[in-house]
């Protein structure tokens, strides 16, 4: 009762007139501008404050009546962050604690900054059996920093020196879980650099995966380990050892069936796709697809499904498993999420239906039945409509220019095939940088010397080192644009020379 009062005290002086949350109740009000910024946002239908403004009052982003919107819609957002229901099933034990202790922590320094500190002892305590348990280092150092504290102020020697114990024994773990993030965020802030710009990233990042070694064999912690994962993986996934990646994911699975409690759905699925994407590179695909398969199960509701269904489509396509590639594509389709894509995701998936519909008209046999979905594909307006991308995607007009000259070539019409060709140079001169797209750069000049043949490969040219290059040149897919075969350009190639040569 003691700490009912003095919670009490602090809301009767201080409380507010009315929560402003988003609840059921609230968003069932109608006419309320509010509920229609919220419904607007749902549904994806705002890119930024200009549109926000235009559908909303009809002005622009300075109007006095939308940025008051603004002001308080985001207050009022926030407050909901406080009450969020962390009992729902597809919330882990992990992240349900994770969350309550945060939430509670917040609790604490308010109740301390209100003098309440007998209140906020014992909801410290409650809090530091969760933090234990699931070893959350920074809530144990804060948590044992106020009941150290406390147990001063009650002079407590015997509790002093116990919270002071776990204060000094968590200051280290935390102290290595901060240097662990830093190793693994250098490691990544790495992988984006092109490798002219990071001549020694190699031994760099092995002397990274030392260190996080020595960390992990001294500090057994899950953030620890969980960087160590993905430092090592990496890593491996920069010298091309796919084999060495699956194994390093295959322990941290391990990992979290051995701890349970630690079950983290948003690591996990990092890991996940790592070791999906490592499948597609060794073009493994009956374990890739035992593993695919697994993983749209456990990972149902996490918002990298579409990526485990991208990564998925390219092991079939790679592993010329096309009906198998359609069936997948049907797949992702036909999930209602879909329909909520980013505009980027979007325009990624399109092209990817382009390449397929390409496979199926250039690899199928006439009077063969082909997917409903398909028919809908219309050739010749693919051929006529501009093909137009914003800076930071130029390469899917590159992409889906190689596929028009694919099409055009197998309706026999090498002059608009040419005129693409001359495109592609273009494309290849001024928006594709050697490092960055260097096994596209190939391709294109190969078929720059087929289109100097009048595609007769009879005739060709020299073209083997770009041939040859291509081949020495292993893919290397990371999910970056510019990296990204949806068949993969040498198999496009023999596509090529067999349509060429069945014409000749």
């Amino acid at each position: 009762m003691k700490h009912l009062l003095e919670i009490s005290k602090i809301v009767t002086k201080k409380k507010v007139k009315k929560i402003e949350i988003f609840d059921d109740h609230s968003l069932k009000q109608k006419n309320s501008k509010f509920n229609e910024f919220y419904e607007l946002l749902m549904k994806g239908n705002l890119k930024d404050d200009k549109e926000a403004a235009a559908q909303l009052y009809g002005s622009t982003p300075i109007d006095d009546k939308y940025r008051q919107l603004k002001s308080r819609f985001k207050k009022r957002i926030l407050n909901t962050l406080f009450f969020l229901d962390i009992n729902q099933t597809s919330s882990s034990n992990y992240n349900r604690a994770f969350y309550s202790c945060h939430k509670d922590w917040t609790l604490v320094k308010i109740l301390l900054s209100n003098k309440a500190n007998s209140t906020a002892a014992q909801l410290a305590k409650s809090i530091l059996g969760t933090a234990l348990k699931f070893e959350f280092s920074d809530i144990i150092v804060n948590i044992s920093r106020i009941l150290r504290a406390h147990a001063m102020h009650e002079e407590d020697e015997k509790l002093y020196e116990e919270y002071n114990s776990l204060c000094e024994k968590y200051q280290l773990i935390l102290k290595a879980e901060i240097e662990s993030d830093e190793l693994y965020e250098r490691t990544i802030l790495i992988c984006k650099k092109p490798a002219s710009k990071t001549p020694n990233r190699i031994p760099l990042i092995q002397s990274y995966c030392d260190k996080l070694l020595d960390l992990a064999n001294t500090y057994a912690s899950p953030i620890v380990l969980y960087n160590q994962f993905m430092v090592f993986a990496t890593f491996h996934e920069m010298q091309e050892d796919y084999n060495s990646v699956c194994l390093v994911c295959t322990s941290a699975e391990q990992y979290v069936i051995e701890h349970p409690h630690l079950y983290r759905e948003d690591k996990l699925a990092k890991i996940a796709l790592k070791k999906l994407l490592a499948f597609v590179h060794l073009q493994e695909f009956e374990k890739g697809q035992i593993q695919a398969e697994e993983y749209l199960k456990i990972f149902e509701k996490n918002t990298a499904w579409l990526q485990f269904y991208e990564y998925y489509l390219l092991l079939a396509i790679h592993c010329k498993e096309y009906a198998a590639a359609h069936a997948i594509f049907d797949r992702a389709f036909e999930d209602k999420r879909f329909k909520k894509i980013s505009s980027e995701s979007e325009d990624k998936w399109n092209a990817f239906e382009t390449y397929l519909c390409l496979l199926l008209w250039v690899e199928t046999e006439d009077g063969i039945e082909k997917p409903r979905r398909y028919k809908q594909f219309k050739v010749k307006r693919f051929l006529e409509e501009p093909i137009i991308f914003p800076k930071n995607q130029r390469i899917f007009t590159v992409i889906l220019v190689i596929a028009q000259v694919v099409f055009l070539l197998h309706e026999e019409r090498s002059g608009e095939a040419f005129e693409r060709v001359e495109r592609l140079k273009g494309y290849s001169t001024r928006l594709l940088k050697q490092e960055e797209h260097y096994r596209i750069t190939q391709f294109v000049r190969l078929l720059q010397q087929l289109a100097k043949a009048h595609f007769d490969y009879t005739k060709i040219g020299v073209h083997q080192k770009y041939l040859t290059r291509l081949i020495a040149s292993p893919i290397k897919y990371r999910d970056a644009a510019n990296e990204l075969e949806i068949i993969p350009y040498h198999h496009l190639w023999e596509m090529i020379l067999k349509n060429v040569n069945d014409e000749s």
